[in-house]
């Protein structure tokens, strides 16, 4: 039997989630954020952030996933915001996951916010697959508020192209004989696994549609692009023999990046901007009760050449103060003092929160010789317990951080460097626009 496969995707799912929340508990005066233009990310007052989801309306005025909020207020100076609330996603993420899991077992989901289902299995149950699409989509809609794009293809990477088309709520097929009328035609930086330097490249050599790519020169690509040429050419021609994984895999590594809206030229900004990360880092650690035993710092700089370096970490930790210090030290291992357009932050080797820990000797170095009236025994028992004791008080203090936000908000507490930082930038800020 010929596969078919779905591929559900939350439409502008942060944004979503929000507006359903707002409606439901009356916060931000029951604002749905989905009927003007308004974004996720970022900050009104310092301008800061990038735009993490956007309304339909707020596209209307030019403004993209990813863009510096700065530049979405240029576009649009009535624009709403809001931040985040990951807590928030991750409860709507499940509840929509749940849901699928009463249609099939055979789900494997992608992201927070979609995810395939193979529908091979229960087509027997449906005069259809658009029939099973809308009653699926339909029954989102009901119980959770928000709406679906559904693509239904013969493997998953149609799926995914799918649904990506016309936004939102709504159901889209790209069978094979669909490709050459639905698919081809597209701009070449619409094709799954294409980024923008591909596109560039490809476009450079007068490749503009994803069906100039599907007709151009295997030998070519694979010389010019490498294995990805090949990839590419595959996926033009609808090719992917990849199956619906729906195994559960444990977490290898919770991670965050951000580009930056100006390039970075010293320590002290990409201090700020480390310190940002780790604080959202250790917190997702913190939320999946997760240890990292690893840490990797990436760097993009200004010419899109990249680079990263990571370490093992002493020991392992989910506090802002363990993953910052090893961020800053790789950081300044890694960096060669050019202009930076992206950091990241990447955690791996992940443990339990309450599994074994093994003490290693960097536990017992910074007291180990505060009293030579103590016997050494009793000195590494104290120099022992004092470390451990500032480790929980740091846990702790991390906890009472996370307690604080997510009663209040995200802005409810700032650390002192990063408010300094950002007062400072908005008095620079400020201080260019009398100028103009």
């Amino acid at each position: 039997m010929t596969p078919i496969i779905f591929h559900i995707d939350v439409n502008s799912a942060f944004l979503s989630w929000t507006s359903v929340d707002n409606l439901e508990n009356n916060h931000n005066d029951g604002i749905d954020l989905r009927t003007i233009p308004a974004i996720i990310g970022g900050n009104r007052e310092n301008r800061h952030g990038i735009v993490l989801a956007k309304s339909e309306s707020a596209k209307t005025f030019g403004i993209h996933t990813g863009e510096p909020v700065a530049s979405a207020l240029r576009k649009c100076p009535f624009l709403v915001i809001q931040a985040p609330n990951h807590k928030l996603y991750k409860e709507y993420s499940n509840k929509m996951m749940n849901l699928l899991h009463t249609y099939t077992p055979d789900i494997e989901q992608l992201s927070i916010d979609e995810c395939f289902l193979d529908f091979t299995p229960i087509a027997a149950r449906y005069t259809s697959p658009i029939e099973a699409a809308t009653i699926i989509k339909e029954d989102i809609k009901s119980q959770f508020h928000f709406t679906v794009n559904i693509g239904i293809a013969n493997n998953k990477l149609l799926a995914k192209m799918a649904s990506d088309f016309k936004k939102p709520d709504r159901i889209h097929t790209l069978f094979k004989d669909e490709i050459p009328v639905k698919m081809w035609p597209l701009p070449v930086d619409d094709l799954y696994m294409v980024g923008h330097s591909s596109a560039e490249r490809l476009k450079s050599f007068g490749i503009r549609t994803i069906g100039e790519l599907a007709h151009t020169d295997t030998d070519f690509l694979q010389r010019e692009f490498k294995s990805h040429g090949t990839q590419m050419w595959e996926y033009a021609n609808g090719i992917d023999h990849s199956v619906v994984d729906s195994a559960k895999h444990e977490l290898k590594g919770i991670g965050n990046s951000i580009t930056l809206g100006e390039d970075i030229k010293d320590f002290d900004s990409a201090k700020q901007v480390l310190l940002s990360l780790s604080e959202t880092v250790s917190e997702r650690l913190r939320n999946s009760n997760q240890l990292a035993q690893n840490i990797t710092v990436e760097i993009k700089y200004s010419d899109f050449s990249s680079n990263s370096h990571q370490m093992p970490l002493f020991s392992p930790t989910n506090t802002t103060k363990g993953i910052y210090e090893a961020s800053c030290q790789l950081f300044l291992e890694l960096w060669n003092k050019r202009p930076l357009r992206l950091l990241g932050i990447r955690t791996g080797k992940l443990l339990p929160e309450d599994a074994p820990i093994q003490m290693n000797i960097f536990d017992f170095t910074d007291n180990i010789n505060t009293s030579k009236q103590v016997s050494q025994e009793k000195s590494i028992s104290t120099s022992s317990t004092s470390n451990q004791d500032t480790k929980k008080r740091l846990q702790q203090l991390d906890a009472a951080v996370d307690a604080i936000r997510l009663r209040y908000g995200k802005n409810a507490i700032v650390r002192g460097s990063l408010l300094n930082s950002q007062s400072k930038k908005s008095e620079e800020d400020s201080s260019k626009e009398t100028d103009l």
